[in-house]
């Protein structure tokens, strides 16, 4: 009996590794992409956009349109898969992400084309902050349909895991190509190798979605209604709880990770308490924590309910966020223990992040509903991140930040209220197989 049981679970086995892979695949490319264009811009600043003074931040501004073409793609591919299918929306946006990397590995110089080598450059990026505006949101559909009810947030944490994943990538392929390069020869043409080996993860990408099966949801949508979907209208008309959820669940984990895992070392050296290069090279240690910590707790929101574990880490940012970064700043904590500490509150967030959003909004919405909300909050929050804290830095206001790390804590918190009253939401999380409904 027991070996029928196994024969008969087999095909589902295989079928989720395959949506996992699927999944995961995309968020290693998209952050190996990002990671790389932001390291690698001092490089090819004056072989793209000319010999000027303000070529790294002529550089930097394409850094920037890709984050304010997010919210374009979160409609435009967001609505192609709610219509034509996950699996279509998710080979369509990768293969405009790999193309992209590709061109700006190709791209002439500018002694060679003027002015237009930077407006190519520029043109490229906002193609991939467009397909990383509709991959987003695809993906976390795609995650949300295919999880199996009793690891849905198992499977949350790894496909998202690949943030952290990717991240590691590119630091050991830069890594690599100090070594080979040195400095000059990165700047000399060196650099165009980091974006063929992100176009490169990305044609792997899209062999792996090859694979992918179409989720059983959507099938069924499409079965009963064909393409026929609600206007986009409908999103903010009928479902104002599950987008002010996630609004406030996206402020609340971009801000954090952006501090926490991104600027903490640069934040550090501006304050004293770390050299910039040594706690740099320290968060390579802290994302490989923060990924074991997202596994573990996708774990215990099987057994206990995401919502649980999803408070504990706000009220823990809460509580923790600024006397940990006074005792830092006292050098009462060395910057590996508030890395670290830090780095792990925010896991609960980024363990939910491809499910939490997917469960506020029906099937037929899903991925343009969340698309839309989540792009905004990332291209407003996340975009203007770095900015807002080198303006504190110059403008005597840096302490400020913790604070403000803090005040978007309670802003998620208030927001898990918001999610159980979308309907969808619960509905959802009541149907698991252990109840774990709070």
């Amino acid at each position: 009996m027991t070996t029928q049981l196994e024969k008969a679970a087999a095909p589902r086995r295989a079928r989720s590794r395959k949506e996992l892979a699927a999944s995961t695949v995309g968020s290693i490319v998209e952050s190996y992409d990002w990671n790389m264009y932001a390291v690698l811009a001092p490089f090819f600043a004056t072989t793209v956009f000319g010999g000027g003074g303000g070529k790294l931040l002529a550089a930097y501004a394409g850094f920037a349109v890709g984050f304010l073409a997010r919210p374009i793609g979160s409609v435009v591919i967001g609505r192609f898969s709610d219509k034509y299918g996950r699996r279509l929306g998710l080979t369509l946006s990768m293969s405009l992400i790999a193309a992209a990397s590709l061109g700006i590995a190709l791209l002439p110089s500018a002694s060679m084309i003027g002015v237009w080598a930077g407006v190519l450059a520029v043109l490229l990026r906002l193609v991939q902050g467009l397909a990383y505006g509709g991959e987003t949101p695809t993906v976390a559909a795609y995650v949300t349909e295919a999880a199996p009810r009793d690891s849905r947030w198992r499977f949350s944490a790894i496909s998202y895991g690949g943030i952290v994943i990717g991240s590691l990538l590119s630091f050991g392929t830069i890594a690599v190509m100090y070594a080979v390069f040195g400095k000059d020869g990165l700047s000399n043409g060196g650099w165009r190798w980091g974006f063929i080996a992100a176009a490169l993860i990305g044609l792997l990408a899209i062999w792996v979605r090859s694979f992918a099966p179409e989720t059983e949801s959507f099938e069924k949508m499409s079965a009963e209604h064909g393409t026929k979907r609600p206007p986009i209208s409908s999103v903010f008309r009928e479902h104002r709880w599950a987008c002010l959820a996630l609004l406030a669940f996206t402020i609340s984990t971009t801000v954090p990770f952006y501090f926490a895992l991104v600027y903490l070392p640069v934040y550090a050296d501006n304050i004293g308490a770390a050299q910039k290069a040594s706690a740099s090279s320290f968060m390579t240690i802290v994302l490989a924590v923060v990924l074991v910590a997202m596994l573990s707790l996708g774990a215990l929101a099987d057994r206990i309910g995401p919502l649980k574990v999803l408070r504990t880490g706000y009220i823990l940012q809460i509580v923790l966020t600024l006397p940990l970064i006074l005792a830092m700043r006292s050098h009462v904590l060395p910057f590996w223990v508030t890395a670290l500490i830090l780095g792990v509150m925010v896991a609960p967030m980024l363990m939910v992040t491809n499910v939490y959003g997917g469960l506020l909004f029906p099937t037929a919405l899903r991925a343009v509903g969340g698309g839309i909300v989540t792009a905004a909050a990332v291209a407003i929050f996340g975009g203007t991140f770095p900015l807002l804290a080198e303006w504190l830095h110059e403008n005597g206001g840096y302490a400020v930040l913790p604070f403000y790390v803090t005040a978007v804590a309670v802003i998620g918190l208030a927001g898990t209220f918001a999610a159980v009253r979308a309907r969808t939401f619960t509905d959802a999380l009541s149907t698991d197989s252990n109840g774990a409904t709070r």
